[in-house]
């Protein structure tokens, strides 16, 4: 029997300072469109200002982030609906808008995908 595996994905975008309303624009069509299509959207994170006192747990081997990362986070439930998600955004109406909307310039400077797997928790 094969073993179903959730796809989780995470993407960080690097943030056009000028863009923070676009970005909040855009992320709010993705959630729609992810959950959709059978995908669950644990949300958009947007950097802050860290609280005061928040030290590093491991000093010398850590550093804090840069302050114009984006993260969104979302898993499909397995790979069928992942890639069923992948071929129905291509052609929906609210896909077509946002791509036509921010494709040329997007409230991004880039962004990267990263696939994740859970690790298993020990009872």
């Amino acid at each position: 029997m094969k073993s179903i595996i959730p796809v989780t994905c995470e993407v960080r975008y690097r943030l056009d300072p000028k863009k923070r309303a676009e970005f909040e624009a855009y992320a709010e069509i993705w959630v729609q469109l992810i959950e959709r299509y059978g995908g669950t959207h644990h949300g958009y994170f947007m950097p802050r200002e860290k609280p005061d006192g928040a030290g590093l747990s491991f000093p010398g081997a850590g550093a804090d982030g840069a302050g114009n990362i984006a993260i969104a986070l979302f898993t499909f439930p397995d790979e069928e609906t992942y890639l069923g998600y992948r071929a129905s955004v291509a052609t929906d109406p609210d896909s077509i808008a946002a791509n036509a909307r921010f494709g040329a310039d997007p409230p991004f400077k880039s962004y990267e995908r990263l696939f994740l797997r859970p690790l298993p928790r020990s009872k």
